[in-house]
């Protein structure tokens, strides 16, 4: 099953709404911060798949997935 590009493109691109990290991209968020979630819930909605799907993806240490997209990400 090949991962879905948007979601990864999503969490490239998309900060953190709220919190300690507010204005964090996704992608850059500690593991602990993810953890936390992992124990006290993951908000609804979308931001709670990305954030769960963020946790997968550093939990398996699969943040190599994300590289390519981060190069092709225009510069801020």
């Amino acid at each position: 099953m090949q991962p879905d590009s948007q979601l990864l493109i999503q969490l490239v691109n998309m900060q953190m709404p709220f919190g300690k990290y507010k204005g964090t991209v996704l992608c850059n968020l500690p593991v602990s911060y993810l953890e936390w979630f992992n124990r006290k819930g993951f908000p609804d909605g979308k931001l709670g798949m990305l954030l769960r799907t963020m946790h997968e993806i550093k939990l398996n240490g699969l943040e190599e997935l994300l590289v390519p997209i981060k190069k092709m990400k225009p510069a801020q």
